[in-house]
């Protein structure tokens, strides 16, 4: 079998679950923005922008990852800004062969200028639908879905949750939790999550990256979690060799409820959540049938797109298309959109196109 190039897997359909609106601008947008609304950045030339963007995500800590987003989320402050940024968002993930993404962001840290919550949520979803029309009358087809997050060491997860209930028939499919996990564990918004299943509406916590077990044991036996957002550290229940492993009562039980691991495996390197791609538990989470998808977390900060995450595994682990294709339709069942309209696309988009592909 002829090796797959990245070009190749450019040209696949793929399914994205776990993207940040503030971690995938363009550093030529940044620096536009920036400009109109005053803002300092390190670097003003986009292509040295975009090297400290990378090297200062590449630290081992997700702290000092998470501090690279004062500057793309300072440049996010109005409406023209966010429409902006979503519109190049869709457009950016549609030239990457991207037919359906989740792509979230915190209405929350978009107030500095006098907007609100609603008018934060309106702007980036128009941006989404135009960049996905746009795309469209240029041959790319993608459907673009909006997480809203809640900060989690703030205190307005109810609101945020109140308010992607909202906007549910606008675009928005569901609700998440992020930013530093230690010491601001998933159990702080029960509310939240309470509310949100009484709504019969779909969320996905932030938990297993920077922290081990008790986050993803909290996250889905206490607030009732639908996916894992990363979930890497579920290995941590998985003892024994690589030939004869032994699943934890946790690892068993994510195992066989099917619960979703929104992996991010550059991501993940570059927070210290694993060692390497190659060393990366995705193979051995793969090998055990978890229900793995692959993401990309953050574009700017890890210099990344989906294809080469792909890229990146295809080289680590030797995978093939059926491999590639098995994450695709994980990831689309795993979506938060109704049985039918994830149902349409893996039948009509993507097994066709990788029937095409296994020859």
């Amino acid at each position: 079998m002829a090796a797959i190039s990245l070009a190749d897997i450019v040209k696949a359909p793929k399914a994205l679950l776990h993207d940040h609106l503030d971690g995938g601008l363009r550093p030529a947008t940044i620096v536009e923005l920036a400009a109109s609304a005053g803002h300092t950045l390190p670097e003003t030339d986009p292509g040295r922008l975009g090297e400290w963007f990378a090297a200062a995500a590449d630290s081992g800590s997700l702290e000092r990852y998470l501090e690279t987003f004062a500057h793309t989320v300072g440049v996010m402050q109005s409406e023209e800004a966010l429409h902006r940024v979503a519109k190049e968002c869709a457009l950016d993930l549609a030239a990457d062969g991207v037919v359906y993404a989740e792509v979230r962001f915190a209405p929350e840290l978009h107030l500095e200028r006098d907007l609100n919550l609603d008018q934060v949520v309106e702007a980036v979803l128009a941006g989404f639908r135009d960049g996905s029309a746009e795309a469209a009358a240029e041959g790319r087809q993608i459907r673009v879905g909006a997480l809203l997050t809640a900060m989690r060491h703030a205190a307005r997860s109810q609101e945020i949750a109140e308010l992607a209930v909202r906007f549910r028939d606008g675009g928005v499919v569901g609700f998440d939790i992020a930013g530093a996990e230690a010491g601001y564990p998933p159990t702080r918004h029960l509310d939240a999550f309470e509310y949100l299943q009484r709504e019969n509406f779909h969320f996905t916590i932030h938990a297993g990256e920077a922290f081990g077990l008790p986050s993803i044991w909290q996250a889905l036996q206490w607030c009732g979690a639908d996916r894992l957002g990363h979930g890497v550290r579920i290995v941590d229940d998985i003892t024994g060799t690589s030939n004869d492993p032994v699943l934890g009562r946790l690892a068993a039980y994510v195992r066989d409820k099917r619960i979703p691991l929104e992996l991010c495996p550059s991501s993940n390197v570059q927070t210290g959540a694993a060692p390497s791609i190659a060393e990366h538990p995705i193979g051995l989470l793969r090998d055990l049938s978890f229900r793995v998808t692959v993401n990309t977390d953050n574009r700017l900060m890890s210099g990344t797109s989906l294809s080469r995450e792909m890229a990146l595994l295809v080289e680590a682990f030797g995978w093939g298309w059926s491999d590639l294709q098995w994450l695709t339709v994980n990831a689309m069942k795993s979506s938060f959109i109704p049985f039918d309209e994830r149902l349409a696309i893996i039948t009509d988009v993507i097994k066709p196109a990788y029937a095409k592909l296994l020859g």
